[in-house]
């Protein structure tokens, strides 16, 4: 039987039920990737902001010193301004390795989701609260890695870049995969994220400290 012997509503038939079938196999075809879990777009465009912000106010801070305010230093034990941008910029590639890596290696665990996102403001909080001292581990301790105040700032702007596109284009779960911290305790990725942005907002503060001393350098 040849196709122009089928009657016209036959063929039509057969033709609609192959347009369902396609549809249908199309629509589970997708499936998997419509339900991936990513970023909402608030989230991003809250750490997007929140990275930028905090990198103006770095950079502010470290803004037009000369040579002899830039490594001054109130006492020998306290650091100078060199030395917590130093240790700024040290930690910024890190940290982003952490949330990114390390954190993701973790084990999907999705039921603890809405329970961490509730905690990301007491994060920041914490982080900034200069009232609270931490020791910084060995390798992320200023060790005149960058000859010059330049260098050390296009190394912090090119890892801040770094940090911002990632967030900007990430298709990863950030809030299903959990690491400890040892003082801030179960962080998602993306709180690793957002740790890596007040850490930096926490030492800029004390960069201020170093220039509010009364001994810090006229020019």
């Amino acid at each position: 039987m040849t196709t122009n012997s089928v009657p016209q509503k036959s063929r039509f038939a057969l033709l609609f039920a192959l347009i369902c079938l396609l549809v249908s196999f199309s629509a589970n075809a997708q499936t998997p990737a419509a339900a991936k879990v990513t970023l909402t777009k608030q989230e991003r465009a809250d750490a997007l902001k929140y990275l930028e912000d905090t990198r103006k106010k770095f950079l502010a801070s470290v803004k037009g010193l000369s040579e002899e305010q830039w490594k001054f230093k109130s006492a020998p034990d306290r650091w100078s301004v060199a030395e917590v941008a130093e240790h700024i910029a040290l930690s910024e590639d890190m940290l982003f390795g952490v949330a990114t890596v390390q954190a993701m290696k973790s084990p999907a665990t999705p039921e603890k989701k809405e329970a961490s996102k509730a905690k990301d403001a007491t994060l920041l909080k914490m982080v900034t609260n200069r009232s609270t001292k931490a020791q910084a581990p060995e390798q992320l301790k200023p060790k005149n890695k960058w000859a010059t105040q330049s260098e050390l700032v296009k190394a912090f702007n090119a890892s801040r870049d770094k940090t911002k596109n990632f967030v900007k284009t990430t298709q990863e779960d950030m809030r299903g995969h959990f690491l400890p911290h040892p003082l801030l305790k179960e962080l998602d990725a993306y709180q690793w994220l957002l740790l890596l942005a007040s850490h930096s907002e926490r030492h800029t503060l004390q960069i201020l400290e170093v220039k509010a001393d009364p001994n810090f350098p006229k020019k």
